[in-house]
């Protein structure tokens, strides 16, 4: 899968592809990345990629010449889903990352500023997501977030795909509590059903406990029936 990344600090990610699970995704290449530049596509002597807004008030906007001719250097006349991070956005969710991780390509749009031109937003943007009901101060990190998602759900990536596709949200639900070695920590033992075997029983169980965490911490999650 190829990622083009439209950032005015592409610094910001290059620890970010080089380490964990992103950098064996790399270098597995699952996935590929590509870092441009918005400010190469301002042509004035300053690279010149904000202004103020038409209205007043406080803040800047992101100049849409620039967005417009990175946009279409990185579509390259293809048809490339364009997704803009912003918290105006729909709250991204596993669903949403499911369905972009099977495609072939996507660009990434990360703002900066008061918010990026309106008229890009209603010509090239495909998308617009929000991982939060927050602001920050521009949209490298929502990428990171969205690249990390996209990321482990690539063929080669982790060790075991199902460790990815029985995650919290995989199901609707929240994940269920884990525990490894020792049995015993502290005076803490393991449940019994985890080490007995039984595959049913602990398949059971690790349902209910995904169904005891999800009411408590996100009842939002559960429909009236669950």
């Amino acid at each position: 899968m190829k990622i083009n990344v439209l950032t005015l600090f592409p610094e910001m990610f290059e620890n970010f592809l080089q380490e964990s699970m992103i950098g064996i995704a790399i270098r597995e290449k699952a996935i590929d990345v590509k870092l441009i530049n918005i400010r190469d596509f301002a042509h004035d002597k300053h690279h010149t990629t904000d202004d103020a807004p038409y209205g007043g008030g406080a803040g800047m906007v992101m100049k849409p010449e620039p967005l417009y001719e990175a946009i279409l250097y990185a579509k390259q006349g293809r048809d490339i889903p364009v997704i803009y991070f912003t918290p105006q956005g729909k709250l991204l969710h596993q669903e949403t990352v499911n369905e972009y991780s099977k495609l072939d390509e996507v660009i990434l749009l990360c703002g900066h500023y008061k918010e990026i031109d309106q008229r890009i937003r209603d010509t090239l943007v495909t998308c617009e997501i929000s991982i939060g009901d927050y602001v920050l101060s521009g949209g490298e990190i929502p990428a990171m977030v969205f690249i990390d998602a996209i990321a482990r759900l690539q063929d080669g990536v982790l060790g075991n795909i199902d460790s990815a596709l029985t995650d919290s949200h995989q199901n609707g639900l929240l994940g269920c509590p884990h525990y490894t070695r020792p049995p015993e920590f502290m005076g803490m033992k393991v449940p019994e059903v985890l080490i007995s075997g039984n595959h049913k029983k602990i398949d059971e169980w690790r349902t209910e406990k995904a169904l005891e965490i999800t009411r408590r911490n996100r009842p939002d999650l559960l429909n009236d029936e669950t």
